[in-house]
């Protein structure tokens, strides 16, 4: 199986070019959101490392941001509670999908966290910071504070593109996904 990850900035388009592979995707994003919804376990971390900021389950949103503003140091709580979970999932879905020719990572932190294998094609996709910026805003949960947060807890971008195999300019137009993605899997299938 190939394993393809796809790295880059907040709101570069990951998620997006990482459905245009059309192979099974792993969205760590959107496993987390599961996870506030439905493990209890996970909840129950958060109220005992966090108390102030977590009162009922499933956990809220808000509630996360709001303990990641206060205080530095919970964002490094909240992520080692969550991390393992998460990971647990990706290997699930490694299971699942194991008969599968090429799968997809979508994993904001996947070097931060050492996730990737040495065998990893790594994809950066690289946007304008305007481009980005423009975007970010029209989401409704835009922070910038948070942003900035999350950005600190991440390798640098000049790193992760140099670690990358291949780059993808993002001009966030369909046509411009489309051929860099099939130029990227005419590479690899040769």
């Amino acid at each position: 199986m190939i394993r393809i990850g796809l790295l880059g900035d907040i709101g570069s388009g990951k998620s997006y070019m990482a459905k245009k592979f059309g192979y099974p995707v792993f969205n760590a994003d959107f496993e987390v959101s599961k996870i506030y919804r439905l493990n209890k376990k996970v909840f129950k971390n958060f109220k005992k490392r966090l108390p102030k900021f977590f009162k009922s389950f499933p956990i809220k949103k808000h509630e996360v941001l709001n303990a990641i503003l206060t205080d530095n140091n919970n964002l490094k709580k909240i992520v080692k509670i969550i991390h393992p979970e998460v990971r647990k999932k990706m290997n699930f879905f490694l299971n699942k999908n194991k008969n599968k020719k090429i799968i997809i990572l979508d994993v904001p932190l996947l070097l931060e966290n050492k996730i990737n294998n040495k065998n990893d094609i790594l994809v950066f996709v690289q946007s304008k910071k305007s481009e980005i910026f423009k975007r970010l805003k029209k989401r409704k949960s835009f922070n910038l504070k948070l942003i900035k947060r999350f950005q600190k807890i991440q390798l640098s971008l000049d790193y992760k593109k140099r670690k990358s195999k291949y780059v993808i300019k993002n001009d966030f137009t369909e046509k411009t996904a489309s051929k860099y993605v099939k130029d990227i899997l005419g590479r690899i299938s040769k």
